[in-house]
């Protein structure tokens, strides 16, 4: 049943992993373009954009398996099925901001 709390804190650390590149990316950018954040998205890279999209993505996901998986914790849910689900949640999330930010709409 504890695998329930870890993948929910395992999709929480994901919602970061986007974010990482798009920080990388802004910290690239001259200083006066964080006075207009709304300019400087335009300026970013593609897969920067990419990554802020992810990341964007990952949250609204995000509330929604935590929610379920919460539930599942509380009622004390723990079937196998269950638990691998919360697993395949965690990957395929991991997956998709990779395959998002390399912009491969076939496989996110």
């Amino acid at each position: 049943m504890i695998i329930f709390l870890y993948s929910i804190a395992a999709a929480a650390v994901l919602i970061c992993v986007p974010f990482l590149l798009v920080a990388y990316a802004r910290a690239r950018i001259e200083y006066e373009m964080f006075s207009t954040p709304g300019a400087m998205f335009d300026k970013l890279p593609p897969y920067a954009q990419q990554g802020t999209w992810a990341h964007q993505n990952t949250f609204e996901a995000f509330l929604i398996f935590a929610a379920a998986a919460l539930i599942a914790y509380v009622s004390g849910v723990n079937y196998l099925t269950g638990q691998l689900a919360a697993i395949a949640f965690v990957v395929a999330r991991f997956r998709y901001s990779i395959f998002y930010i390399l912009n491969i709409p076939l496989l996110r």
